[in-house]
């Protein structure tokens, strides 16, 4: 039996940007010289115009806002309110993601009971809840997916049916569990999508600019599943962000396309935050911008555009400069 859904899935698949990469961090700079000793005052220069960009963003909103910023390559990062708590909405799918792969990574060391990718799911009209453009055209007690099936229309399109799905079968407590090893303990999945009651009771999915910064640089480096689950959880946490932007990215409108963004932006009342990596040539980074208490949700877009474009000017030409400054390198392509 066919579904017209799976062709969907197909298209999302075939449009997505290639499996990002994921090389090992520099950790060292190697032997000091002139030029890498000029590189680095200019560098600098440039960092401390990011900086001013992004407060300059902040003193204007008219809300509350958060960044992190972490340049995968040096290690250098910044955080503005960094290590406030902020409610997450659909950006908090990063970590049921994450948790998927991890369990597929316990599954195929040999532990028992975890999920796996290619696991078979039939939809429930239990499941079902609104803001959930596929799921809700489907058959209940027919129509069967996989984990990643799940996974890709809780990014591409933030199916919040298929993420509730996700939570049911991955398990909320093994979510929190596995960002506590990572000692988030910030970072908490309390509830399930669209749950208005448990929302009103204060149970709100939150996380810190800073934790959800250090979140997605662990699994960059491996730390919680291999590089080949790595790549596949990038590739999936990049669907939705071409073919006109249907995951409504925070990042995408002011990044050249061509680029590859793995990301998931969140919105709520008064509430708009994103969060994800930029592979930028040569120089990738993470980058997290949380708002709160918006008057204006607009304002919010704006404000987190305006810090990406920020922090990808300064990434993209130090990533394409040479020591003196000249751009020798063209962008990176999907």
């Amino acid at each position: 039996m066919r579904f017209p859904f799976l062709s969907l899935l197909a298209s999302l698949a075939l449009c997505a940007p290639a499996p990002a990469q994921t090389p090992s961090p520099t950790t060292s700079a190697g032997s000091p010289n002139a030029g890498s000793k000029i590189s680095a005052e200019k560098q600098e220069i440039l960092w401390q115009k990011m900086v001013t960009a992004i407060e300059r963003v902040d003193r204007d909103l008219s809300g509350v806002m958060a960044v992190g910023v972490l340049d995968l390559t040096s290690g250098r990062q910044y955080l503005l309110h960094g290590d406030e708590i902020l409610p997450q909405a659909s950006s908090i799918k990063i970590a049921v993601l994450a948790e998927l792969y991890h369990q597929e990574q316990q599954a195929q060391q040999g532990t028992s009971g975890k999920q796996r990718l290619n696991d078979l799911y039939t939809v429930r009209g239990e499941d079902l809840v609104p803001d959930s453009d596929i799921m809700l055209g489907l058959t209940p007690g027919v129509t069967r997916l996989t984990n990643r099936d799940l996974a890709t229309m809780m990014v591409a399109v933030s199916d919040n049916s298929a993420t509730n799905a996700l939570i049911e079968r991955l398990g909320m407590e093994n979510v929190n569990a596995t960002l506590r090893s990572l000692g988030l303990h910030d970072t908490l999945l309390r509830r399930k999508m669209m749950d208005i009651k448990a929302a009103q009771q204060g149970r709100e999915n939150v996380s810190t600019p800073r934790e959800m910064m250090t979140l997605l640089a662990e699994i960059y480096r491996h730390k919680l599943f291999d590089k080949a689950l790595t790549d596949d959880f990038f590739k999936v946490l990049s669907f939705g962000s071409s073919s006109g932007n249907a995951k409504d990215s925070k990042f995408v409108p002011v990044i050249p396309e061509g680029v590859v963004i793995a990301d998931k932006p969140g919105e709520l009342e008064a509430v708009r935050t994103d969060s994800g990596i930029i592979f930028t040539s040569n120089r990738p980074f993470v980058l997290s911008v949380m708002t709160a208490y918006l008057r204006d949700e607009h304002e919010g877009d704006k404000a987190i555009g305006e810090v990406a474009r920020a922090a990808f000017e300064y990434f993209d030409v130090i990533g394409r400069a040479s020591d003196y400054g000249r751009v020798i390198s063209p962008r990176s392509s999907r």
